[in-house]
């Protein structure tokens, strides 16, 4: 088994038909103050399986800030069962739906693990509200 994607959007979902939607992605963010929550944000994790993939895997999360503190976790099991047509790959779309914790601005990582191996990161860079810069004996507090 192997990851194919994995990527923050705005919105993702399945279709009746099996399909992935994915709207919006991106990897970078700015905020209008620190700490804060990314609310809502939909992580998605396309992962590929073969007929050598039947059965239980682990599948984890590690949210890590620019540091590499860990602020978030999760982890799960997963079964796999036999595909209709053993000769082609089975899709298995991961969509979570997680708010993100940020402490401050940088590079954040979230890792994905496979039968608890790192398997793929996707990375956020998130930006902060500008310094000002402290300027004394400017007029009207003007700085050119």
């Amino acid at each position: 088994m192997h990851i194919s994607f994995a990527v923050f959007a705005d919105a993702a979902n399945l279709s009746q038909e099996g399909k992935l939607n994915v709207l919006g992605v991106f990897d970078a963010v700015q905020v209008a103050g620190l700490p804060t929550i990314h609310p809502r944000t939909h992580f998605i994790v396309r992962l590929k399986a073969s007929r050598d993939d039947v059965g239980s895997h682990k599948l984890g999360f590690r949210w890590l800030s620019p540091l590499d503190e860990e602020l978030w976790s999760s982890a799960g099991e997963m079964n796999v069962a036999p595909a209709p047509n053993p000769v082609f790959e089975v899709d298995l779309p991961i969509i979570a739906v997680v708010d993100l914790p940020l402490n401050m601005v940088g590079q954040y990582t979230m890792q994905v693990t496979l039968d608890g191996e790192p398997s793929a990161a996707a990375r956020l860079f998130v930006n902060g509200p500008a310094q000002t810069p402290l300027v004394t004996g400017a007029p009207n507090g003007m700085v050119s």
